[in-house]
């Protein structure tokens, strides 16, 4: 069972989130929260594996939150009324694996909460993948770095990585390149530890940065 806390400002949009994921045979909502203090301590005490936790909220939103909330344990979406949101591109960096649009259609909500349970990032088809090619610095100073940062990888690893950053999952990616699905989480565990990121998000916005995929 996944489990699931969801933090928003209005009630109205904590129930209806709630009502939809609770339909879901392999989804329970463990607590909600109003803010990002809620969130963090609910985090803290129910030790959920996601948290739902929107951008905008009174108090410590969620953007200041989602640090505290990732280095707690649980994976971070962040929620957002708007498509184009800069401060959603700051959370990514910050370890949130993604993030959904308050009025995400019901049967894609709990895929979501599922992706990202599975350690995958919400990146294509969202918006969240757009979000980082819009919003990602790529100055020559930043691209230069990346690309050093990017240089400590095998070719093989560095392959992988571009076709994560492309947004497609581990089973998409292993086709692509001919390897075997598990071959594919290997190495991106390994770009991981070399790179020092914390997950696929993080390393998509470094190739991103680095200028690499068009």
């Amino acid at each position: 069972m996944i489990r699931v806390v969801i933090a928003d400002d209005e009630q109205l949009i904590r129930a209806g989130l709630r009502l939809i994921l609770e339909a879901a045979p392999d989804v329970t909502v463990v607590g909600e929260a109003a803010d990002g203090t809620e969130a963090l301590a609910a985090a803290e005490r129910l030790r959920p594996d996601v948290v739902l936790l929107d951008v905008r909220m009174p108090g410590l939103d969620g953007l200041a939150a989602a640090p505290a909330i990732v280095a707690a344990g649980p994976k971070v979406v962040m929620l957002t009324t708007f498509d184009l949101d800069e401060y959603v591109h700051e959370a990514l960096r910050a370890g949130a694996v993604g993030f959904l649009l308050k009025d995400t259609p019901p049967r894609d909500l709990a895929a979501a909460v599922r992706t990202v349970a599975a350690g995958n990032a919400m990146l294509a088809p969202t918006v969240t993948r757009r979000l980082i090619s819009s919003f990602a610095e790529r100055g020559p100073a930043r691209r230069d770095a990346a690309r050093q940062r990017l240089a400590r990888l095998t070719d093989r690893e560095a392959v992988i990585v571009r076709e994560v950053a492309r947004g497609d999952g581990n089973a998409e990616v292993a086709r692509r390149v001919g390897v075997s699905e598990a071959t594919v989480k290997t190495h991106v565990s390994r770009a991981l530890a070399k790179l020092g990121v914390a997950n696929r998000v993080q390393l998509a916005i470094l190739v991103h940065d680095a200028d690499l995929l068009e």
